[in-house]
């Protein structure tokens, strides 16, 4: 693999039991790579190693002299030139290989998490932090991409050190002992140190990711902190969590620091050895002087194969932690194992007959949804709207009805037709089912690249944008062109920041409506599109919605009064059930819990309307009966209110 070639077509499905499991799965789909890097990495330090040979051989030939001294020299030169182009090719080769095999490696990583993330939507960050998600993603992804690199350089180097110690037996036995004995002594020195190491990496990695998901918070919220006057509150806050990452990494950097000691120390103390009884040797005419001199100059380039021993070692210490993390987070499952059989028993939708199973090809059933955990069940090519007494029930709902697996084990899926909505293929769900959060996001560009979604192209961005009632919008993001025409500008070309904060709330919900309107899904989900409008505009977006999406298939969760009376028909869901339906109006009248919800009546107001209502009935009842005694209640002054009529009775004798 190329990294010019880079995204994947298809990264491939992870072995997520274990860390070390995905980290064996993600060597394996590198083996080309890893064995181009062992190859240069061979030639590296093979020729690395061998430079003090033809040393050997001039030191030889200079203190021999004679006639063939000439020769030699010669020879030491053209081996020396030989292997230094060796350690050059292979250097550069090998590092540029290397680096190859940690970026391929991360973006596989980054495309399996952007796909995981992809396709567990929103409930993603229920599961996991989003300062987990973003620590996996970048400093995770490094931590593995780095033992994925320093895999090539290790095994090279454990070869170069095996062929090292082979050749030392037969050229210098002598020595070669001692080398023999040293080099696990400097591969191990380390070991000792590197779970102490990775515990303070975790550590500073948790206050890392916590600090990020505060800082996070105090951007999205900067806006409403400033309303209230807590930025200061909120700075402190991240400043004292940025201090706690700051002393976390300098007791991490202490323990790698003693690291790197250790890793100057123990070689060296090997290379002090190695001369001491070298030079005993060399004094009783055991060893020649070249010998030394090349036993020597190779023990001190033996130093280099042997540190990436330490490296790898430290690798994987620091990278399993990571790739447990990063398979946790891969091994979240938006289809959950149907838990007792079908989908069909009780609880099911009546006449159903069970679930089908969901195909590969396009779905072509009813645009309609039923979900057999709430009863709720929207019915296709109306505009349904959903009043919840919880916003997070409301939010997870909206989740069940867009196709994620039910939360809990055991609970039934969301029904598209007579298929599990969360059985289909995503593509196909999502193309079949769109749902707009109640926080939607705007990702930078231009508002025609923000329009640019996957469509059926029945709807215009002028008639989306004229439903939505993004007139204001548009005409600030003309005003903002940075190149208008004679004709003034064109919102179309104008910028938008990240996440739309140079935007109201208002005018983001509203852009992305109408993005959501453009898209013009068969089955449209909306939670709260018009929390953050005035009354007015909320109003005209109600009657655009209506008229726009007539005839499809659209769910609104909301309990604005406005949206309400604009659909064809309203559910009351009340502890994850549906308690009533029918028209805003017939509901307001007859259901005092959806009344509750709707018009935000407090517990006393509740109770004072119950008591007028029985003064009503008692009116009613008294009128209609015989006898002179006709009575008519007085309703309390203070019960009084406008627009409602009152009976006021007279006692008589």
């Amino acid at each position: 693999m190329r990294i010019k070639d880079l995204p994947y077509a298809d990264p491939g499905i992870p072995d997520v039991r274990s860390g070390p499991r995905f980290l064996y799965w993600l060597g394996k789909q590198q083996l080309g790579g890893q064995a181009r890097a062992l190859a240069w990495g061979l030639l590296n330090f093979g020729s690395l190693a061998a430079l003090p040979y033809p040393v050997g051989i001039a030191v030889e030939a200079v203190s021999d002299g004679g006639d063939g001294a000439g020769r030699r020299l010669v020879l030491a030169g053209l081996l020396l030139l030989l292997l230094g182009a060796g350690v050059a090719l292979g250097d550069v080769m090998l590092h540029r290989r290397a680096v190859t095999n940690w970026i391929t490696a991360a973006a596989r990583i980054q495309q399996l998490l952007v796909r995981k993330s992809a396709e567990l939507g929103s409930t993603l960050t229920r599961r996991v932090a989003a300062g987990e998600v973003v620590a996996v993603s970048t400093g995770d992804v490094e931590k593995i991409g780095w033992f994925v690199e320093a895999l090539s350089r290790f095994m090279a180097a454990a070869l170069t050190v095996v062929l090292i110690c082979v050749g030392l037996f037969f050229y210098e036995p002598h020595l070669a002992l001692v080398v023999a004995i040293g080099a696990p002594l400097v591969a191990l020195s380390v070991l000792p140190l590197l779970p102490p190491s990775v515990r303070r990496a975790d550590v500073q990695r948790e206050k890392a990711g916590r600090a990020t998901e505060l800082a996070s918070d105090t951007v999205a919220g900067l806006r409403v902190l400033r309303g209230i006057g807590g930025e200061e509150l909120f700075l402190g806050r991240y400043r004292a969590a940025s201090q706690e990452v700051r002393g976390a990494a300098v007791r991490s950097a202490r323990l790698w620091s003693l690291i790197a000691a250790v890793q100057v120390l123990i070689p060296g103390l090997l290379l002090i050895a190695v001369v001491w009884y070298g030079v005993r040797l060399a004094r009783t005419g055991t060893v020649s002087v070249g010998e030394l001199v090349t036993v020597y100059s190779t023990v001190t380039l033996l130093a280099w194969p042997l540190r990436h021993f330490e490296e790898i070692a430290m690798a994987y210490s620091f990278s399993r932690p990571s790739a447990r993390r990063a398979a946790r987070v891969l091994a979240l499952r938006r289809v959950a194992e149907p838990a007792g059989g079908e989908a069909g028993s009780p609880g099911g939708r009546a006449g159903s007959g069970g679930t089908e199973p969901a195909g590969a090809g396009a779905y072509a059933g009813p645009a309609e949804l039923y979900d057999p955990l709430t009863g709720l069940q929207v019915p296709e090519g109306r505009l349904t709207a959903v009043v919840c007494g919880d916003p997070d029930a409301a939010g997870r709902l909206a989740d069940r009805l867009g196709g994620h697996s039910p939360e809990r084990a055991g609970d039934p899926s969301v029904l598209l037709g007579t298929v599990a909505l969360d059985g289909l293929p995503l593509a196909e769900a999502r193309r079949v089912v769109l749902v707009q959060d109640k926080d939607p996001v705007l990702l930078s560009g231009t508002l025609r690249e923000l329009l640019d979604v996957p469509s059926s192209g029945a709807v215009a961005p002028d008639a989306a944008l004229a439903a939505a009632q993004c007139a204001d919008v548009l005409a600030a993001l003309a005003q903002a062109d940075p190149d208008p025409g004679a004709g003034g500008g064109d919102p179309l070309r104008t910028r938008i920041t990240e996440r739309g904060r140079s935007l109201s709330g208002g005018q983001r919900q509203r852009l992305a409506l109408a993005r959501s309107l453009v898209a013009d899904p068969d089955v449209l989900v909306l939670d709260e599109p018009t929390s953050a409008v005035d009354a007015h505009t909320e109003s005209r977006i109600a009657a655009g919605l209506a008229a726009l999406r007539a005839g499809r298939t659209t769910v609104v969760l909301t309990s604005s009064p406005l949206l309400l009376d604009a659909a064809d028909r309203v559910v009351l869901v009340l502890g994850d059930t549906v308690v009533a339906e029918g028209a805003h109006r017939e509901l307001l009248a007859a259901e005092p819990r959806y009344r509750a919800v709707v018009t935000r009546e407090t517990d006393d107001e509740r109770a004072d309307l119950g008591a007028l209502r029985e003064v009503q009935v008692v009116s009613e009842a008294a009128a209609a009966a015989d006898g002179p005694a006709g009575s008519a209640v007085v309703a309390a002054p203070g019960d009084e209110r406008p627009g409602k009529d009152t009976v006021r009775i007279e006692e008589t004798a």
